[in-house]
């Protein structure tokens, strides 16, 4: 049986490669999920992008599966400059049970990816923000007023999803 890695590499940035074959596996053997985690700070960048992909599709189903990573989720992998691993990230955030310290850090992660080059990582922290807000009152003040400023001066992917967002926040 080829090991996690070995299974990410290979191929161009074009495909998830067997990202979803690595999906399978830790559905079936959960003990194989930090080695996937782990595996989205690696040297090479395929294996990066592809483990961030299998993460965000495992944790759809066991959201549980991060908890114990949070902190790495938030320092270490958030910080990769790399996009596909960024949006991913931002995907991932909203998914932990954070406490206010926790929930305020990951939300000056997400509001520096609002000055990312790519709009997919501008698009899902922009989401993640205001998934985040809705427990915290103080955040979800600056994050609507984020949403409403990006609804003006966001590219046409971030304006679309910030009308989207400013109008299910103003419905809570």
């Amino acid at each position: 049986m080829k090991s996690i890695i070995e299974k990410l590499k290979g191929g161009d940035f074009r495909s998830i490669g067997r990202s979803n074959e690595v999906v399978e596996e830790v559905l079936n053997n959960p003990g194989l999920f930090e080695a996937v985690f782990k595996a989205m700070l690696n040297d090479n960048p395929l294996v990066r992008m592809r483990a961030a992909d299998a993460v965000e599709k495992i944790t759809r189903e066991h959201p549980d599966y991060l908890q114990p990573y949070k902190t790495d989720l938030v320092k270490h992998v958030a910080a990769v400059k790399q996009q596909e691993v960024r949006w991913h990230a931002a995907q991932l955030i909203p998914r932990l049970i954070l406490t206010k310290e926790e929930r305020r850090t990951s939300a000056e992660v997400l509001f520096n990816y609002l000055e990312d080059d790519s709009k997919i990582v501008q698009t899902n922290a922009l989401q993640a923000l205001a998934d985040l807000s809705t427990e915290d009152a103080v955040l979800r003040q600056k994050v609507f007023q984020m949403v409403e400023k990006l609804t003006e001066t966001g590219s046409p992917a971030v304006k679309n999803r910030a009308l989207k967002l400013l109008e299910e926040m103003e419905s809570y």
